[in-house]
């Protein structure tokens, strides 16, 4: 690290729908803005692990019903055959796209984008321990934390089984089960 870090006057600590909108704020009212995330580009939770995925899962299952559902007008369909890699792979790509279209946005508006992990120093300056290696140490007049969320976990469960999963690990499955008991409705 420099002796003389780096300064901004908006930090947002926090990439998720409440981190980039925040940044996307203060650099359109013309603040020097930095946000600092672990991903490869804005979105958090919702984007990456949480409701894009999800969605564009559940819009398949809405389609496998809708086929099962038309029998009931005499229109039949044969059993989908789920090829999981794919539709993982296309899961992944629509995750891509909206990150990636988010990462322009960042440019566009002149936010520095830093991925890594941030920490306090003190009341004006952070440590980020960078992903791709190094630390960087960058002054702020103000800081704004929208470090989001990640799935909670029932106490004395242990997650080390296959069998079971939190949130994360359900958009990554490697096979469709037949049976599944969700805890929780978040």
């Amino acid at each position: 690290m420099s002796d003389n870090p780096n300064t901004t006057q908006v930090v947002v600590i926090g990439g998720g729908p409440g981190g980039y909108a925040a940044a996307f704020m203060a650099a359109d009212l013309g603040l020097q803005t930095t946000l600092v995330d672990l991903e490869p580009n804005p979105g958090g939770v919702c984007l990456y692990r949480g409701c894009i995925p999800s969605k564009a899962l559940l819009h398949v299952a809405r389609v496998i019903n809708e086929s099962r559902e038309a029998a009931h007008w005499g229109v039949e369909f044969a059993e989908p055959r789920i090829d999981v890699g794919r539709l993982r792979e296309w899961k992944t790509s629509v995750v891509g796209k909206l990150t990636g279209g988010l990462g322009q946005l960042a440019k566009q508006r002149k936010v520095t984008y830093i991925q890594g992990r941030a920490s306090f120093i003190d009341s004006n300056t952070i440590k980020i321990e960078k992903v791709k290696g190094g630390t960087e140490r960058l002054r702020y007049e103000q800081a704004i934390l929208a470090t989001g969320s990640r799935p909670a976990t029932v106490p004395g469960l242990s997650l080390d089984s296959p069998r079971v999963m939190d949130s994360n690990g359900a958009l990554e499955v490697e096979e469709v089960p037949k049976r599944l008991l969700v805890i929780g409705g978040g």
